[in-house]
C-alpha cells in the first residue's frame, strides 16, 4: 500500500507595503497675486546665491567620519530664507516602523513644500531612514529627510576646509588619516589621588556664531579693510556667486564715495573743465592692468579656453571693469584648480 503525503496549508508570509514612490510637484500662486512678486523658483536662486558653504564639523566616534549635522545646515540657511521669504511646511507622507527587541528601524517619506512670497509652493518627497536603541529612530529620519531636502534643492557646497567626506562607502581607520603618534610613558598617579576617584569632564567649546561678511563688508570704512574681509570670506570657502555680492558692496560705497558733493552756500563754484587724473587713479589703472595679465597668463598655462565668458557669468562684468581683488579671486580659483 502506498500513502501519499497531502500538502499542508502555510500561513502566508506578511509583506510589508512598498513605500510611495518619491514625487516632485508645482502649485501656481493664488488667483489675483501680483504679477511682479517673486515666484518661488526665482526665490529658491536667491537663497542659493546667500547659502554659506556648510563644513563637515560633526565626528560619528562610533563608526569614525566626520559629517555635516543638520543643526549647521539650518543655521546656513535660517538667514538666507528669512531675507528672501522663504519657508518650508513638513508633513509625513509614509512612514514604517519596526523593531527586533535591540534596534528600531524607521522608514520613512517627507512631503515637503517650499512656499515662496507669492504664495506658490515646489513640492519635495525626500526619504529618510533611521536606527536606533530607544525611541529616537523616528526623529533621526525626519532630520536625515530635512538635511538632504536641503542639501539638493538648495545645492549647498561643502566647505573647502573639510577634508573628511562622511559619505564613504566604508569608514576610515584613524591609522589612515593620521600619522601614528609615538606612544609616551604613563605617568604615574599623584598623591592624594585615589583610582576610583572621578576625573572632571571637558567642557564642550561654545560654537562658534556664523559671520556675516556682507554686513562687514557694508560697515567697513576703508579698503584694506574690504580686502581683508573678503579675503577670510574667500578662505571660509564662499562661492564666486557670495564674492561676487561682496564686490558688488565695495563698489557701490566707491561710487558713493566718488560722487560729486552738493556744493553749499558761501562755496565757489566748480570749473567744468575735467580735473587732472591724480597719481592714485593712474595707479589704480596699472594695478587693474597688472591684476588682468597675471590672470590671463594664469589661465594660458591652466589651458583654460572660456576665461571671459566665465568670469562674465560669474561677477556680471568684463575682466576690464572689474577691481583688481576681484580678479586676483578669480586667478587664485584657476591656479588651485590647475594644481
Amino acid at each position: 500500500m502506498t500513502v501519499t503525503t497531502l500538502p499542508t496549508a502555510q500561513a502566508p508570509v506578511p509583506v510589508a507595503p512598498p513605500a510611495p514612490t518619491a514625487t516632485t510637484a508645482y502649485e501656481p500662486a493664488p488667483a489675483g497675486t501680483p504679477a511682479d512678486a517673486p515666484r518661488v523658483f526665482t526665490v529658491i536662486a536667491a537663497v542659493m546665491a546667500d547659502a554659506m558653504p556648510v563644513g563637515k564639523d560633526q565626528k560619528n566616534t562610533h563608526q569614525n567620519y566626520n559629517f555635516r549635522g543638520i543643526d549647521d545646515v539650518m543655521s546656513a540657511m535660517a538667514g538666507p530664507m528669512r531675507k528672501h521669504g522663504l519657508f518650508i511646511l513638513p508633513q509625513l507622507a509614509h512612514h514604517q516602523q519596526r523593531s527586533d527587541g535591540k534596534f528600531t528601524r524607521a522608514l520613512i517619506t517627507m512631503r515637503y513644500r517650499i512656499y515662496g512670497p507669492a504664495g506658490d509652493c515646489l513640492i519635495a518627497e525626500i526619504p529618510g531612514e533611521a536606527f536606533d536603541t530607544a525611541d529616537k529612530s523616528m526623529n533621526k529620519a525626519q532630520s536625515a529627510a530635512l538635511k538632504y531636502l536641503l542639501f539638493t534643492v538648495f545645492m549647498l557646497p561643502v566647505d573647502g576646509r573639510s577634508i573628511d567626506d562622511g559619505d564613504r562607502d566604508h569608514p576610515v581607520p584613524d591609522d589612515e588619516r593620521q600619522p601614528r603618534q609615538p606612544q609616551t610613558r604613563r605617568q604615574p598617579q599623584q598623591r592624594g589621588q585615589q583610582r576610583g576617584q572621578r576625573q572632571p569632564q571637558r567642557q564642550p567649546q561654545p560654537e562658534q556664531p556664523r559671520r556675516d561678511y556682507k554686513a562687514e563688508a557694508e560697515a567697513a570704512t576703508s579698503e584694506a579693510q574690504f580686502e581683508q574681509i573678503r579675503a577670510e570670506a574667500v578662505k571660509a570657502g564662499a562661492p564666486p556667486e557670495y564674492l561676487a555680492s561682496l564686490d558688488a558692496i565695495a563698489e557701490g560705497k566707491r561710487n558713493d564715495a566718488r560722487a560729486p558733493q552738493r556744493s553749499g552756500a558761501g562755496q565757489p563754484e566748480r570749473s567744468n573743465r575735467p580735473a587732472p587724473a591724480s597719481d592714485a587713479t593712474i595707479t589704480e589703472a596699472q594695478t587693474g592692468a597688472a591684476a588682468e595679465e597675471a590672470l590671463r597668463l594664469a589661465a594660458s598655462r591652466a589651458g583654460y579656453q572660456t576665461l571671459d565668458a566665465d568670469f562674465e557669468r560669474a561677477y556680471g562684468r568684463p575682466i576690464a571693469q572689474a577691481d583688481p581683488s576681484t580678479i586676483h579671486a578669480f586667478r587664485a580659483m584657476i591656479e588651485k584648480a590647475a594644481q
